[in-house]
């Protein structure tokens, strides 16, 4: 009998979880500086020969659910791909992170927080050899609530680190080692919430 309590009392806390649980989706146009403090100067430069930057434009597709609700904050993560190109050039990236918002402020304005590790894969202007490599990224942002399911990106702007190819990676000459390429992105655009 008494066991028949504890499984009511479990469905009814595992309900009221739910009920409270959110989750979103979002497909973003994103643009990323991608910077290195070496020039690459071989065959397989992926900023083009002799550049330490350039900006890669593409998109990101995403979502995110909370599952701890505390307050005026929420916990949950992220995972999202993107999909970038520029110079003929290749970067994409999947990533998963933890994610914490809140609603420090009134109801339309929405901060979050979130950090993020993953895999990048990168193509080189004049090649196809991809090399792919781990990723992380922090990134932070503002959610606007436009309608009850739909909100604002108003903008996110993210810092991360990924080793992208590199003539001295992929054995190509170089006597250069070149280090992990800083991302610096901004994005913005609609989450549709559920």
């Amino acid at each position: 009998m008494k066991l028949r309590y504890l499984a009511t009392v479990v469905v009814l806390a595992l309900t009221t979880v739910a009920a409270h649980a959110q989750y979103g989706i979002y497909l973003n146009p994103v643009a990323i500086r991608v910077s290195n403090s070496v020039a690459d100067s071989g065959p397989f430069a992926f900023l083009g020969q002799n550049s330490t930057s350039q900006v890669f434009y593409g998109y990101d597709l995403g979502g995110y659910y909370d599952f701890l609700h505390s307050g005026k904050l929420d916990t949950g993560f992220d995972m999202r791909f993107a999909d970038l190109h520029a110079n003929n050039a290749l970067l994409k990236d999947f990533m998963i992170g933890i994610r914490v918002s809140g609603s420090p402020f009134t109801r339309p304005i929405k901060p979050y927080v979130q950090a993020s590790v993953g895999y990048g894969s990168t193509k080189a202007p004049n090649s196809a050899v991809h090399v792919g490599k781990a990723i992380y990224a922090l990134y932070g942002g503002v959610d606007y609530t436009l309608a009850r399911h739909v909100d604002l990106r108003a903008v996110e702007i993210g810092y991360g680190s990924l080793t992208t190819v590199s003539s001295a990676n992929v054995g190509a000459g170089g006597n250069v080692a070149i280090p992990s390429s800083k991302l610096l992105s901004f994005s913005t655009g609609l989450v549709f919430r559920f």
